[in-house]
């Protein structure tokens, strides 16, 4: 498969998950079976001795590493893209630190990147806005053309069964109401295709949001995307930077323990029911001692309900009773751990 002028032997792209949960190990390791591997750029830095102190710093510094990194590891093979969520602060700093470390490609989504286009424009990178509806694709391929005149390299949809933070409203996703997966394709591919058209190249189209097996990368596919996004089943691989415990709360959770919850940043979300979740439904709160202000729509101070950098560190590190423990709404399938290698053998059968 040909995106601009890179080329993918399989039609897959591990999710960017953050915080901490793919960084070079799981990127890496995903490339090196012709894939595309993923870093999530959100508090990257996060082991970096001064996080606290210097969290900008801390969190360029590492980026960098682990886009080297995950280069090494991949030998060559696949592509190597970083996520960058619009609502981090320092997005076109991020953005810029990327390209200048070596990123085939730039993901961006949580907002419409508005100004991705320009940012990216000669560099030889990569990029791809995530939406979620036809509007969305269409507004933003408008917007690139006007800022920079050129169009997406591809695009990412994202589904309502998706991990994380979900571009839905709360009252669509509780009323079960969201449309399908495939009607949003093909709303999605038949917005673009006068762009196309006009550019006379196509825009692979990517689709997420409960992807899990085979069949249903055979049925994307069928449908016209180009391929698939897959985040959740990579957590539960011996690669996945994510400590053991985190892990295992993916293998072991059960449907029922699958919730929509409301993420401090004001957006809907879908995480595994963990004692973090409990204890707030039960009036907890607790507020960031120190805020590292890394997400611009956060509450600051003692507004926010709890600190979101500091619940998904402590999952990342395996802390059970503090950690926030985001997943798609197929992680109840997810069974056992396995290699990297295994599961995209599987997944291309």
């Amino acid at each position: 498969m040909k995106i601009g002028d890179k080329y993918l032997e399989h039609g897959i792209i591990q999710g960017g998950m953050g915080v901490g949960i793919s960084l070079a190990g799981l990127a890496g390791a995903v490339a090196s079976e012709g894939c595309m591997g993923v870093i999530s750029s959100v508090n990257i830095g996060y082991k970096e001795e001064d996080f606290l102190t210097d969290p900008f710093g801390a969190n360029i510094r590492a980026l960098k590493k682990h886009i080297r990194m995950a280069r090494e590891i991949a030998g060559g093979r696949g592509l190597i893209a970083v996520n960058i969520m619009v609502a981090v602060t320092h997005y076109e700093e991020t953005v810029k630190t990327a390209i200048e470390a070596g990123a085939d490609a730039i993901i961006s989504g949580a907002g419409l990147p508005l100004n991705l286009a320009e940012l990216v424009k000669g560099t030889g990178t990569l990029f791809a806005p995530i939406v979620s509806s036809k509007r969305a694709a269409v507004l933003l391929c408008k917007s690139f053309l006007k800022k920079a005149a050129v169009l997406p390299d591809f695009i990412v949809i994202e589904g309502h069964k998706a991990g994380g933070h979900l571009g839905f409203s709360a009252d669509d996703l509780e009323a079960d109401s969201c449309r399908d997966n495939l009607e949003i394709l093909s709303e999605v591919l038949e917005g673009i295709r006068p762009f196309e058209e006009e550019a006379e190249r196509r825009i692979p189209v990517f689709l997420a949001g409960g992807i899990y097996d085979k069949a249903d990368i055979d049925m994307a596919v069928k449908n016209g995307a180009a391929g698939v996004q897959i985040g959740t089943r990579f957590i539960a691989t011996y690669e996945c930077d994510a400590d053991p415990v985190l892990k295992n709360v993916i293998v072991n959770c059960n449907k029922d323990d699958i919730r929509i919850i409301k993420s401090p940043v004001g957006m809907p979300a879908r995480a595994v029911y963990t004692k973090l979740l409990q204890d707030l439904d039960a009036g907890g709160h607790y507020p960031a001692k120190v805020c590292n202000n890394c997400l611009s729509a956060c509450p600051k101070g003692d507004k926010a309900p709890y600190c979101i950098s500091r619940a998904l560190i402590a999952a990342v590190e395996g802390n059970i009773d503090e950690g926030l423990f985001f997943c798609g709404e197929n992680a109840h399938r997810v069974d056992r751990i396995m290699s990297v290698k295994e599961l995209v053998s599987e997944l291309i059968g």
